[in-house]
């Protein structure tokens, strides 16, 4: 989640957006895990840290991206806590790797040469010549 560097709580729904999950989601996950601990004001209504919501990415990583029970997840981050936070983080910057790669290629695509091995004529300048 890009957290604003200021903003010290995030409401459920803020965090339920930034994860793509319902916010009953977050609610069961705090249950089950010890790590997911938001505060509650008088009011009752969560108030998520930045904390929480790195011990959520962990959780989320663990059971969505690498698809493993809750008890699997439980078992993980309860012996290995410090890896797993690698991993997130390898994780994370290897999608955004990704991203690039493939948006590198898309733009690859748009200029692919033409049949006779020249390069693709740009229309507006091509309008601007004649």
């Amino acid at each position: 989640m890009t957290t604003h560097p200021s903003k010290l709580y995030y409401s459920i729904g803020e965090v339920a957006d930034q994860f793509g999950v319902n916010e009953s989601l977050l609610r069961f996950w705090e249950k089950e895990f010890d790590s997911i601990k938001p505060k509650k004001n008088a009011k009752g209504t969560r108030m998520y840290t930045k904390e929480d919501i790195e011990a959520i990415r962990q959780v989320y990583y663990l059971v969505k991206d690498r698809k493993m029970t809750l008890a699997g997840a439980k078992a993980q981050l309860k012996t290995k806590g410090r890896k797993v936070v690698a991993q997130v983080e390898t994780y994370e910057r290897l999608n955004k790797v990704k991203e690039m790669v493939l948006s590198l290629k898309r733009g690859l695509s748009e200029l692919e040469p033409t049949e006779d091995n020249q390069p693709p004529i740009d229309k507006s300048r091509e309008q601007a010549l004649f």
